[in-house]
């Protein structure tokens, strides 16, 4: 089973970065940042924070995990982070490197009911929890005990 990490990461101004997708012949939707384990990365913050460095040249705190999503394929893992600065134009990546995979536009959403609602954020049970809880995202419970024993 392939595991994947994503960044619920929150700027200073109360918004959540995300990815916008544009693909073609597809209507555009929303991700967030995030994406494979690698065998390199010592643990599945360490990917997060490697993922937030590749694709969006910026440092994020972690603070806890808020969700986690299993299918027969994959299971996907949500950090809630929080990130003070990016610069899109420095980015690195394989798919930043490859035109036919589309574009990723990094987009600063409200942090909102009303902001999520604006986009096609996938998937939308994280959509649902982000726009359920708003900044009150932090006062979620930490899953890591539960899903990552070594967690501290």
């Amino acid at each position: 089973m392939k595991t994947r990490v994503r960044g619920v990461l929150v700027t200073p101004g109360n918004g959540v970065l995300t990815i916008k997708r544009v693909r073609p012949a597809m209507a555009p939707y929303w991700v967030l940042p995030g994406g494979g384990v690698e065998d390199s990365d010592a643990s599945l913050e360490e990917a997060l924070l490697r993922e937030v460095r590749e694709e969006l040249a910026g440092k994020a705190r972690i603070h806890s995990l808020i969700h986690v999503i299993d299918s027969a394929e994959e299971r996907q893992l949500f950090f809630l982070a929080t990130i003070e600065s990016w610069d899109p134009a420095m980015r690195t990546g394989p798919e930043f490197a490859e035109p036919a995979r589309g574009e990723y536009l990094v987009q600063e959403v409200p942090l909102s009911a009303a902001g999520i609602a604006s986009i096609d954020l996938k998937p939308e049970q994280v959509a649902e929890l982000l726009a359920e809880h708003g900044s009150g995202v932090f006062e979620l419970a930490d899953l890591r005990p539960e899903w990552l024993p070594s967690a501290r």
